[in-house]
């Protein structure tokens, strides 16, 4: 069983210093993955290739991002975890650099697979503010941060699109290497090592066995509308994945320090929590893929708003201020009635906004209503979710059970990049040389997105309520703060 060894740190930041740059490299992090959406249009002409190719810009971030969630954060309790946030930093820096040299598929793809390896800077900030702030401040803490995997992606979207609009392309990822350089100086300056380490051997065979399930379950739902559904191919990946899978599974149950605790990660409460994270992260992503596609689509379209990017992007900011705002609204609300209930809200307020969407999208206003909406629900559901997992987890657990946690939000947004993409590349129209999305493809991702957020609000509501929680042990935020100081 590995042991929790504490070394003193260097220096306490203040606790406003230490979640204002948390919160700015989660939101770095998290631009990469709508980034290049004001650029999905040209990308293929850009690129000198198809559009099914250029989809892979999109999800190969966030499949590197799902894979290596879990893995970040084992390492952080092993090696440090301001150690492997520099880390996930200086590969963010170095794939926007390649992105910003090159104007060929393949290399654009290595420099996006590098921008999502960065993706475990969030749970990892998550487990820093635990380790290192006073118990009273770590629930709004991490709130903050948790929504910055939302916020990055909703106000990233004018940034990059009155840059992709009015400069070549590719000072869009100088601008990204730019901030990604900075975030890296201010955790230099102001962050300490954390304190609490997990002395133990990092399984490097359950992380790859988790990264080749991973991909093998993703591929074929990003290219099995190409394939074929009924492809040998397509099939092949979905047993092979499903295999590997299981074989992970009873590999990290057997070995002594797994890179994921399924013991853990079996608890209901646990289970529960994270099948809804999927659905959560899942409908999501729905937002950040259409709503720009259908403000952006023109006129002549008969439903298209014919917005710029520009235009579009600032539609999106709202949703992602909404998004921050409502984060220490939902740590107020966890802690006044249970995270549970507050997880529920999230979920059926998101629901709420993607009806909107189906109805409402005459007006361009209706469209930032709806984003807006969503935005909230995304702001308590994904705040609530490391309260329910640190609530249920001993101190020794907490860093995998995060990082799980993160994982299938991660997953979520990954299937749901890769179904809606194939939605809306399969359901066109022709206007002049443009292929564009039908109107019927936009309302078909929204149902999509409403029936995950009908499924998150399922599973939370199945997530069992702790009997006497503050009695058997305290919260695992105050559980790490106790063992700090």
């Amino acid at each position: 069983m590995s042991q929790i060894s504490s070394t003193p740190s260097k220096k306490s930041p203040s606790p406003r210093a230490a979640v204002a740059v948390l919160a700015f490299v989660g939101i770095v992090a998290s631009l990469m993955q709508t980034i290049v959406v004001p650029l999905i249009p040209q990308l293929p002409a850009l690129l000198h290739t198809s559009a099914t190719n250029t989809s892979w810009i999109i999800t190969a971030t966030l499949l590197a991002g799902a894979i290596v969630t879990p893995i970040a954060g084992r390492l952080g309790d092993i090696f440090g975890k301001r150690r492997v946030l520099v880390i996930s930093l200086v590969l963010l820096v170095a794939g926007s650099i390649i992105c910003a040299l090159t104007s060929s598929l393949g290399m654009m793809l290595a420099g996006r697979i590098l921008q999502g390896l960065a993706m475990g800077v969030i749970p990892l900030g998550i487990s820093i503010l635990r380790d290192e702030l006073p118990r009273e401040k770590v629930g709004s803490a991490v709130a903050t941060i948790s929504a910055t995997m939302g916020v990055g992606g909703a106000i990233g979207l004018p940034i990059s699109a009155l840059i992709a609009q009015n400069a070549d392309w590719h000072v869009l990822f100088w601008a990204a290497a730019g901030l990604a350089v900075l975030a890296l100086l201010l955790v230099l300056v102001v962050l300490p090592e954390s304190a609490l380490r997990t002395p133990a051997r990092f399984d490097g065979v359950g992380a790859a066995g988790l990264a080749a399930g991973l991909v093998a379950l993703l591929l074929p739902i990003t290219k099995g509308a190409d394939w074929g559904w009924g492809s040998p191919l397509t099939l092949g990946l979905f047993a092979a994945a499903v295999v590997i899978l299981v074989l992970w599974g009873i590999f990290e149950l057997r070995v002594s320090a797994p890179l994921v605790d399924l013991r853990v990660s079996a608890r209901p409460q646990v289970l529960f929590t994270n099948f809804a994270s999927i659905a959560v992260g899942f409908a999501m992503y729905a937002m950040s893929l259409a709503f720009p596609q259908l403000l952006m689509a023109p006129t002549a379209t008969g439903y298209g708003l014919g917005l710029s990017m520009v235009q579009a992007g600032l539609a999106m900011a709202p949703g992602g201020l909404v998004m921050m705002a409502l984060s220490p609204v939902s740590a107020r609300l966890s802690a006044r009635r249970g995270p549970k209930v507050t997880l529920i809200a999230g979920a059926v307020v998101i629901g709420t906004g993607y009806v909107l969407a189906f109805f409402l999208t005459d007006a361009v206003w209706q469209v930032i209503a709806a984003g807006m909406i969503i935005g909230a629900g995304i702001g308590l559901a994904y705040a609530a979710m490391p309260a329910l997992i640190m609530g249920a987890v001993p101190l020794k657990e907490t860093g995998a059970a995060n990082g799980l946690n993160s994982l299938m939000r991660a997953v979520g947004t990954s299937t749901s990049a890769a179904v809606m993409g194939v939605v809306l590349a399969n359901m066109t129209m022709s206007i002049g040389p443009a292929t564009v999305p039908t109107l019927a493809g936009f309302h078909t991702t929204f149902l999509i997105a409403i029936l995950a957020a009908v499924v998150a609000v399922v599973l939370a509501a199945l997530i069992p309520r702790k009997k006497n929680a503050t009695e058997e042990a305290p919260s695992a935020p105050q559980v790490l703060v106790d063992a700090h100081h």
